[in-house]
Parts: C-alpha cells; sequence; structure tokens
C-alpha cells in the first residue's frame, strides 16, 4: 500500500495481538468506521466457531497511522445472538469502542451504504489488507479481483459474497472496496485462496460480508452515541 492508497481508503488499521507465548502479533485487518473511537472487524479474533471466547480483547490493540489505541473491554459487541450455537461468514462480525479517539488527522471510513449492491450481482472490486497476509511479503496491500455472486441475506439482513480475492492467515477483516473507493464488504474466510487455486462458485471461493442489516445498524447506533 502507498501513502495514496493510504489516503484513499481512510481508516484502514491493523488489529496487534499477543500471542499466547508473549510475543506481539499483526492478528488481522480491522477498520476505523463511522466515529474517531469505533473499530470494526472479525468476531473470530476473540471466539472460536462454536462462539467460545478464545482471546481477550485486552490482548490486543489497534494500530493506525503509526500509532496504538487500546480497546475499551466492555465495549466489545459480536454480531452472533446469544441463541446463536455457532459463528457464521455473515454474523463474523465485532464492534469495540477505543479508550481513547484517534485525532481528527486520521479520518475513519464513513458508515458504509450497499443499498445498490444487487443480490446475484458480479463486480470488480479493490481489496485492501491493511495487516498483509501470508500470501504475501508486504506489510500491507491493495489487490483488483472480482465477486462472483452476492448470496440471498440471511436472518441478519447480511449477505455474503463471493470472490477471488487472494488472501491467506493474516487476511481476515481485510475489506473490499468498489472502483470508486466505496467501502462495502469485510473479508472473513476461504477455502484455501492462498494456494491460489482457480476459483470454484461451489467449492473454491473467498467470503466476505456486506456492510449491511444488522452489522450497519450496529455501526449507525454506537457511532451516533456519545461516549
Amino acid at each position: 500500500m502507498t501513502e495514496a492508497d493510504m489516503n484513499r481508503f481512510a481508516g484502514a488499521g491493523v488489529l496487534m495481538c499477543y500471542s499466547d507465548y508473549g510475543t506481539l502479533e499483526r492478528a488481522a485487518a480491522a477498520w476505523l468506521v463511522g466515529s474517531h473511537d469505533l473499530v470494526v472487524m472479525n468476531a473470530h479474533n476473540f471466539v472460536n466457531r462454536g462462539l467460545v471466547p478464545t482471546h481477550p480483547v485486552t490482548n490486543c490493540f489497534f494500530r493506525i497511522a503509526g500509532s496504538d489505541y487500546y480497546f475499551d473491554e466492555e465495549s466489545l459487541r459480536i454480531g452472533a445472538s446469544v441463541e446463536s450455537k455457532g459463528l457464521h461468514i455473515t454474523d463474523d462480525w465485532a464492534l469495540a469502542r477505543l479508550l481513547q479517539p484517534t485525532p481528527e488527522a486520521v479520518r475513519p471510513q464513513p458508515a458504509p451504504d450497499v443499498s445498490d449492491i444487487i443480490t446475484g450481482a458480479r463486480l470488480k472490486v479493490v481489496m485492501v489488507s491493511p495487516a498483509g497476509h501470508s500470501n504475501t511479503r508486504l506489510p500491507a496491500t491493495t489487490e483488483s479481483c472480482d465477486v462472483y455472486r452476492v448470496d440471498e441475506p440471511t436472518e441478519g439482513h447480511v449477505r455474503r459474497v463471493r470472490h477471488d480475492c487472494n488472501d491467506g492467515y493474516g487476511g481476515s477483516g481485510s475489506g473490499l472496496f468498489t472502483e470508486d473507493g466505496r467501502l462495502i464488504a469485510m473479508h472473513s474466510a476461504s477455502l484455501d485462496m492462498n494456494q491460489k487455486r482457480p476459483f470454484d462458485i461451489e467449492t473454491h471461493y473467498g467470503s466476505a460480508m456486506l456492510f449491511e442489516g444488522e452489522l450497519a445498524e450496529a455501526i449507525r447506533d454506537a457511532a451516533s452515541r456519545p461516549r
């Protein structure tokens, strides 16, 4: 990612976490969205597929524009409902407040609007990976790629998109942007995309969730509430 990319894709940050061995790692991509103290990322950074806690948010912090910001542990919200028995692609999101907001110079992404994205559509996108991933030696990357299908909405009114963007371990939370620079989706998981196998709509694709439904409502609600 160049300096121009950082200016174009505002809010791009990295979730930094300490491992079980005490080493600091670039865990995933994370985004400052809607306000200067609200971060969105994948829930699977903190819980497993069975929703069992795996990593406390206090072991992590948000790095953006060369500075580090810690989370308010009481503010963490997971996308899965309390009745859920497992974590799915379209509820694999988490929101957390920062203890201190970023300065005005560090711009957040505006609250995304994907009302023009049609179910079943195919479109060109840019995947922005602020934390890089295991299939690249670069600390952060951008890549032009394709969404092949927008699935039907789930109970949470969030749609999955299936894409061929290259990714690997550490690429979770990467943002999918339209060619005109709008954030529309957050990458969640893939089927060995880092092995560069050919895209297959049923068996080999990357999965991301659109910023809509309960996720979009949570962002708007949190961004509108004073600290």
